[in-house]
This record gives structure tokens, C-alpha cells and sequence, in this order.
């Protein structure tokens, strides 16, 4: 591949080689999980020795980031409409903040590639990174926070921002611990199996996520100041 590789000579030759890299990477994801996305797999997929894929990305994180960072604003053109189709303005605080919480617990639990790569962000994409990736990446996460805040506060506009966003911060946070425990290893499972009283362990995503969700929303909303 690299005897024929040529190298892109304008911007958008450029473009049209980062897209070509980031939709192989995300029809990957779409086949197994983050942590079994190799550089090698890409780079053979996408047509390019590796040496000319870390000519438009810096890494396998890099990429990964970039996605993660496309799939969070799909989640945010998702609420923007699915929010206020759900929400009833008029409704009880109480009962609205427990709807935000089940729209948002479904709408990431139906998109299981964000949630990958949101339990993988802190431990392992963005450790083999340059200081400049990662600090395009924090950019890119705060105005996505703030803007899903803001998304929460049009329905819960009893919460401040600081508030809102603490509760954006919570719901990842769940998000990155749920995830790998609600799909456990073909280990795990097969114990679950050969015992299934220890299955007990075992949780559901969506549900685990919506009630920390409407727990989280509500310790918020109680000790918000009136």
C-alpha cells in the first residue's frame, strides 16, 4: 500500500483523507468494542500503510477523540428535539426532572458506541496523546457540557448552570462506570451461567443509568437554593 500511497498536495485532499479515516473507524466501532480497534485493522481497512494514517491523526486515541467529540453532538442534535417532545413545561418539577432523566438514559444507552468511548476517554484515549490533541479535545468536551446543560435547564430551569453542569459531569461519570460493568467478559458471563445466583450482580444499563440519573437530578434540585 505505501509504493502507491500519494500524498494529499491541498486541503481538501487532506479532508477527504481524515473522513475516509474517521468513517472506517466509526464502521469499525459498529463491529466491535474500543478496546479492540488496532491501529494495524485501520490502516489495512482504510487502504494506507499506518505510517500514512499518523500523517493525519497522531495516534489510534486521536481518531478515537475526534469520534467521540462527532458522536457527542449527534446526542446533542438528538435532545434538542426528543427533550421538548417529552418534557410537559407545566408539569411538576419532580416529574420533569425525572423525565430528563429517562429521555437522557435513553437516548445514550441507544447509542452504545458513545457510551464505549465515553467509559474509554479518561483511562485510555486520552493517554497517548499530545498536549495539543488534548487540549483540543477539553475544548471541545466543555462547550459540549455546557451546551447539554443548557439543554437540561430549559426543562429543569430550577437548576443554575453550575449546577446543571455538575449534573452533566455526574451523568458521564455514571455513563464511564456502568458501561464496562453492564457488558462484562465472556468470562464473567459464562460464570453467570455455571451460577446463576451470581448473577445478581449483573445490571441493566438503561436502568442503572435512569435511576442515578433521577437520583443525581434530585440531590441537585434539593439542595439548589429558593
Amino acid at each position: 500500500m505505501a509504493d502507491t500511497f500519494q500524498r494529499a498536495r491541498s486541503e481538501e485532499q487532506r479532508a477527504v483523507r481524515r473522513r475516509a479515516i474517521l468513517d472506517t473507524t466509526a464502521a469499525m466501532l459498529g463491529e466491535m468494542p474500543v478496546s479492540q480497534v488496532s491501529l494495524n485493522e485501520l490502516s489495512r481497512r482504510v487502504g494506507l500503510a499506518k505510517s500514512n494514517v499518523l500523517r493525519y491523526f497522531e495516534s489510534r486515541e486521536a481518531v478515537l477523540l475526534e469520534l467521540l467529540a462527532t458522536a457527542t453532538q449527534g446526542l446533542l442534535d438528538h435532545l434538542a428535539t426528543a427533550l421538548p417532545d417529552a418534557v410537559e413545561a407545566d408539569a411538576p418539577v419532580v416529574g420533569r426532572a425525572d423525565r430528563v432523566a429517562a429521555i437522557l438514559a435513553d437516548a445514550l444507552a441507544a447509542r452504545p458506541v458513545l457510551c464505549d468511548l465515553i467509559s474509554a476517554q479518561a483511562a485510555v484515549l486520552e493517554r497517548n496523546v499530545s498536549t495539543q490533541v488534548a487540549a483540543a479535545h477539553k475544548r471541545s468536551s466543555i462547550g459540549h457540557a455546557f451546551a447539554l446543560a443548557h439543554q437540561i435547564r430549559l426543562h429543569v430551569p430550577e437548576l443554575d448552570e453550575r449546577d446543571a453542569v455538575r449534573f452533566i459531569a455526574g451523568a458521564l461519570m455514571v455513563v464511564t462506570a456502568a458501561w464496562p460493568h453492564a457488558h462484562p467478559s465472556p468470562a464473567v458471563l459464562a460464570v453467570y451461567e455455571l451460577e446463576p445466583e451470581l448473577a445478581v450482580l449483573r445490571i441493566d444499563f438503561t436502568t442503572a443509568l435512569r435511576e442515578s440519573l433521577e437520583v443525581l437530578l434530585s440531590g441537585l434540585l434539593a439542595r439548589a437554593p429558593h
